[in-house]
Formats: C-alpha cells, sequence, structure tokens
C-alpha cells in the first residue's frame, strides 16, 4: 500500500477557491458529454490540430480505449492524480498518464474499462470515484481512440501501485493545469519526423503527448 504524493504548491500559484472540487463538479458537469462519444463522431479539441505529421501507426479503424481524469477533492484547491508509466512498457514507456488502458469486450463501456484500468493499475477502487461525465473522443497517433471519463475523487483512499505498469503516482493542482499560461507548445524529433505536441511542464514533472492533450480539451471544454 502507498499513500498518494501530495502534490508540490509554487507560491505562485496560491489555492483557488473556484478550483475546489465542488466548484469543479458545479462548472464541469452541465459543459461535458453525458454519454460517451459514438465511435464514428469526429474527435474533439486539445492537440488534433496542431500535427500535421503521419500517424506512428496506420489504422483506419483506431482501438477504443478509455481513461480515467481523476478530480481529487483537496478542499478550497482540488488536485488531478496522475501516474507514471514504468520504463519496459511497449508503448509510452515512462510517460505520465492517467490510469487507463484498452476498453475490453467484457467491459460495459468506458466508464466500467476505466474504473477496471483505475483498480488494477493504482488500486483506486470504484467507491471512491464519482463520474460525472465524458469529453470527446481523442484519437492518438499510436493508433487509439481514447474516451476520457471525468470524475471527482474522494480523499481518504490509499492506493496499491501495480509496479509491472506504474512507477509512481502523484497529484498537480487542478488551478495549474486549467492556466493556459502553463500550456506550451513543444517540438520534438520522434521516429524520425518532427512532431509538435503540448506540454505542461509541473516542477520536474514533464506532462506531455497525449496526457497534456486531453488536459488543454478539458480546459477548452470547461474553463475557457
Amino acid at each position: 500500500m502507498s499513500e498518494v504524493e501530495e502534490p508540490d504548491r509554487p507560491d505562485e500559484k496560491p489555492a483557488t477557491e473556484g478550483f475546489s472540487a465542488a466548484a469543479f463538479r458545479a462548472r464541469a458537469r452541465p459543459l461535458l458529454r453525458p454519454e460517451a462519444p459514438r465511435y464514428h463522431e469526429p474527435p474533439g479539441g486539445g492537440d488534433h490540430a496542431l500535427d500535421k505529421g503521419p500517424p506512428l501507426v496506420e489504422t483506419d479503424t483506431p482501438r477504443e480505449a478509455a481513461v480515467l481524469i481523476p478530480v481529487v477533492d483537496r478542499g478550497d484547491e482540488a488536485t488531478v492524480l496522475l501516474t507514471v508509466r514504468t520504463d519496459h512498457l511497449p508503448s509510452h514507456a515512462g510517460q505520465i498518464a492517467f490510469p487507463g488502458g484498452k476498453i475490453d469486450d467484457t467491459d460495459e463501456g468506458a466508464v466500467a474499462a476505466a474504473l477496471r484500468e483505475a483498480d488494477e493499475e493504482i488500486g483506486l477502487g470504484a467507491g471512491w470515484i464519482e463520474p460525472i461525465g465524458f469529453l470527446d473522443a481523442y484519437i492518438s497517433t499510436t493508433g487509439f481512440r481514447i474516451i476520457p471519463v471525468v470524475s471527482v475523487v474522494r480523499p481518504g483512499f490509499t492506493l496499491t501501485v501495480n509496479e509491472g505498469e506504474v512507477a509512481d503516482v502523484f497529484e498537480v493542482p487542478l488551478g495549474f493545469l486549467m492556466d493556459a499560461a502553463n500550456h506550451r507548445q513543444e517540438s520534438a524529433i520522434l521516429r524520425g519526423s518532427r512532431r509538435i505536441f503540448l506540454a505542461m511542464p509541473y516542477g520536474e514533472r514533464y506532462i506531455w503527448g497525449v496526457t497534456a492533450g486531453i488536459l488543454k480539451q478539458l480546459y477548452e471544454t470547461v474553463y475557457r
């Protein structure tokens, strides 16, 4: 068992009442999708328009996946719980991610898949989680159609990390992630071609790629 790492709170980003879990829930619920996006619907915002390069995996039928966006009730300032993937995983090794993964045939939809993955990866049980809606689907360049399940998480939980998949768990203040001043557009050579992506560095944590793109989508949906 391991306690969740409490987030550092930079001096320049004091706690903000508008970013409590209750304020987030009240603001987000009417703006989120009440049902998961259908397969034929186009992807949402985030960073889809940034990168014009070819996908890293060529496919006309992206694989279905779901991630949990866990907004944790920490009083006046909610946080977002994120994981660090282990270095030996076949995809996105060592990167910062949301709990989540492929939607299995046995899952009854995106919520069930996101809750199952959160339990399997970090031991966060469904009893602590209140799903409140969905963002538009996110199409990754690695061949996944990802459905983000937005949720509020009650405090008091402890985590059991699956060390085969997760190297670390930490939290970042919601207010930091939902501040456009902290959203950067960067580029790098990936697999032989220059790719453009979003990044939201937080101290020593480098949040980028799919995770930053989905966080940007949350910002565009709820706070812009």
